[in-house]
């Protein structure tokens, strides 16, 4: 067992090494299949996407603008109009169209 491990070692913790990333990939999109997807529309601001769904979601205006931009890699509150970004609201059901107004 010990000579075995000796040639091989590199190679059997190159491939436990990706299965444990692809494992960790595989959580992390599934994951987001959850929350609904949305079209930033022009004016729009992380701060007033997470007023118009404070009925939605039981997170305070600080962690929903945090959350967003973990999960969008989005940098100092800046998004775009026509850029789609994932938001910490659930999908009610699977008919609902994938992007969404931001605007309610």
């Amino acid at each position: 067992m010990k000579k075995l491990w000796g040639q091989y070692s590199y190679a059997i913790i190159l491939i436990c090494l990706s299965f444990f990333i692809c494992f960790i990939i595989s959580i992390q999109s599934s994951h987001e299949d959850h929350y609904l997807k949305i079209k930033v529309s022009e004016g729009d601001s992380l701060w007033k996407i997470a007023d118009n769904f404070s009925k939605e979601h039981s997170l305070s205006k600080v962690e929903f603008v945090n959350w967003v931009e973990k999960h969008n890699d989005i940098q100092g509150d800046r998004i775009f109009p026509g850029e789609k970004i994932v938001i910490p609201v659930e999908k009610k059901d699977d008919t609902m169209t994938e992007f969404a107004s931001a605007e309610r």
